[in-house]
């Protein structure tokens, strides 16, 4: 079907596998994306399997997301960055630069809507472990952008050289080559990666045009902003350093996994929304609408139509995940307890407790207070249930439980389990 992939993997956790598609413009590798779902789950459902696209579908295992690689060009494919490519076009040493500055600037300060690009239920559960980046969110530059920028930021100007390694695989029919002395911190989750930068934190079953609507709608009015002032009579490179000056500290270059981040990045107003639900509700926040209406991508009426659709997604989701848990647990857990001759009665609370709780979201004054509902009851009644019935499950024996067990899920492929 014309969708070209550069590498076909194994991951980290049973059969996960990794797709990597070529490069092109942003809208033709949207639809080829969907495409390539759609194709997934048609496929696998002709040979007796399932293509999973959730976040999150075990626990305990490594969860899955997309990594949208995104970056920027002019018409006649001039790339905004790299830094030797586009100060040759502008004949200007600090072009790079001053574009650089606009995207810290950019990140720092709609930082919540990047968040509100990748919530989705399923991300709640992955973000800041499980291959994902914290849901902070920061840049990664690398130590040799991060000093350069820090200079010029203090007035000193020239031209950035990134620093290079030789890569040497140990086979002879690939000779040495040269790459960027730094890698991309993975556990960042914007971080720039040469050329690009990398969105590591969007969702595995998100459509991902919203995430480049946002990106290059922050960009445009960071871009934008150092436009006027240049129209206005300043200096584009003044600009650039009072940008650098007021949004440094989104450069964050450690372990994201790092227990004290979290704090140090609240104390420095770096954007931190671990939950998805207020995240969603970012979208209607007057300085995103006035962004978006500002540069005619939607209107007031426009972002909170969207902002519903994200929350009703989230409470639909949940709703069918809760009603599938009651099912299971009345139709399996509890008959397959008895049958084995295992008290039921914590695994029949469980039930009414869920119940209860689905119905308080349905009696919600409106998506917002019932998204909130919905991930409480997600992410907290739903794991304590689920607690009680694995202690079931562990103790009743093979032939009376009739429900798939992690091993036959995620072990299919290397025999039979006795």
């Amino acid at each position: 079907l014309g969708i070209p992939m550069r590498t076909r993997h194994r991951e980290v956790a049973p059969n996960q596998y990794e797709c990597a598609p070529l490069f092109g413009l942003a809208t033709t590798q949207i639809d080829q994306n969907l495409l390539f779902c759609q194709i997934g789950e048609e496929v696998s459902a002709r040979h007796g399997l399932a293509f999973l696209e959730q976040e999150k579908p075990f626990a305990g295992i490594n969860g899955s997301g997309k990594h949208n690689n995104w970056s920027l060009a002019t018409a006649d494919g001039v790339q905004l960055f790299k830094p030797s490519a586009i100060n040759a076009a502008c004949n200007n040493e600090t072009a790079f630069t001053v574009i650089m500055a606009a995207m810290i600037a950019a990140v720092d300060e709609h930082g919540d809507l990047m968040r509100m690009a990748i919530s989705s239920p399923g991300n709640d559960f992955r973000l800041g472990a499980c291959e994902a980046p914290p849901a902070i969110v920061s840049t990664y530059l690398g130590d040799d952008m991060t000093s350069y920028l820090e200079a010029f930021k203090d007035g000193k100007t020239g031209e950035y050289n990134p620093g290079l390694k030789t890569l040497d695989l140990g086979t002879s029919s690939v000779m040495p080559f040269n790459v960027p002395a730094e890698d991309r911190n993975r556990t960042s989750p914007f971080p720039y990666g040469g050329q690009r930068f990398e969105f590591r934190a969007v969702g595995s079953s998100q459509n991902v045009s919203l995430v480049n609507t946002v990106l290059n709608a922050l960009t445009a009015k960071k871009f934008a902003e150092i436009s006027e002032g240049v129209e206005a009579g300043k200096d584009a490179v003044a600009v650039a350093q009072e940008m650098l000056k007021k949004h440094f500290k989104v450069i964050y270059n450690g372990n994201g996994y790092d227990p004290a981040w979290p704090a140090e990045a609240d104390k420095l107003g770096i954007t931190h929304i671990d939950s998805g639900v207020e995240a969603i509700d970012k979208f209607v926040a007057e300085k995103n609408v006035k962004m978006f209406e500002d540069l005619k991508v939607f209107d007031a009426a426009e972002c909170a139509a969207r902002r519903t659709i994200l929350l009703d997604l989230y409470v639909g989701t949940i709703e069918m995940e809760v009603g599938c848990m009651i099912d299971m647990i009345n139709q399996h857990a509890i008959p397959s307890a008895k049958a084995a001759g295992i008290d039921a009665a914590g695994m029949s609370a469980g039930v009414v407790k869920l119940e209860a709780a689905l119905k308080e979201m349905h009696a919600a004054a409106d998506e917002y207070e019932a998204a909130k509902l919905a991930r409480v009851l997600r992410l907290d009644t739903m794991i304590d249930v689920r607690k009680v019935v694995d202690d079931v499950e562990a103790i009743c024996p093979a032939d009376k439980w009739t429900l798939a067990t992690y091993k036959e899920l995620l072990f299919v492929d290397v025999g039979k389990f006795a």
